[in-house]
């Protein structure tokens, strides 16, 4: 029987975006239902003991810089190590998310967050960006104005903070994380457990 996953999502995230390709594939393979919950990982650092990239100690952040240059290597993603967009302000492209989502279009919210992530990453763009944005949501081949206005809906942040509420009773601390049966797999490197979870 097919499996299903929780998918916790930071827009922001370079390893969720070096693992949405991969992770896109695991559950096409293995007819796997996916729920997408783009997250508020600042409020799930504050009460998991995480820190933000700024406030981490230097030898921290020189690890990080080159596990991406590792993993870049390694999957063949392209991958700007320092991306003049990043932190984007992820709120407005999360709302669009969070919108397909609630619409029942879970394909397209997933579509989204990972050209979301691709553009910060890969393309050097802003998604944070209201053109952008637009632009961002019109080349996946969606009506961008309409989804732009269901986002702009007073309950969308409500309900980003209610997912964050979510991904925090599940012992999420992290991004990606996949949440299987009840199972938290942590990372992009964790998608060959994923693999062999939804396999199973």
């Amino acid at each position: 029987m097919a499996k299903h996953v929780d998918y916790y999502v930071s827009l922001n995230s370079p390893w969720t975006y070096l693992g949405a390709a991969r992770f896109d594939a695991m559950a096409k393979k293995y007819g796997a239902s996916v729920t997408i919950w783009p997250v508020d990982f600042g409020s799930v650092f504050s009460v998991s003991g995480g820190l933000p990239l700024p406030k981490r100690a230097p030898q921290r952040q020189a690890y990080r810089m080159m596990e991406l240059k590792r993993w870049r290597a390694h999957t063949g993603v392209k991958l700007t190590l320092e991306p003049k967009f990043f932190p984007c302000n992820e709120l407005p492209a999360a709302k669009c998310v969070i919108a397909l989502r609630e619409q029942g279009r879970m394909a397209d919210a997933i579509k989204v967050a990972h050209a979301v992530m691709a553009a910060i990453w890969a393309e050097e763009k802003n998604p944070g960006d209201a053109a952008t944005l637009k632009q961002i949501l019109a080349d996946c081949g969606l009506d961008a104005d309409s989804v732009i206005k269901a986002s702009e809906a007073p309950d969308m942040a409500d309900k980003r903070e209610a997912y964050t509420r979510h991904a925090i009773a599940q012992n999420v601390f992290g991004a990606p994380s996949f949440v299987i049966d009840g199972e938290i797999f942590w990372g992009q490197d964790r998608l060959d457990f994923v693999d062999r979870k939804l396999a199973s």
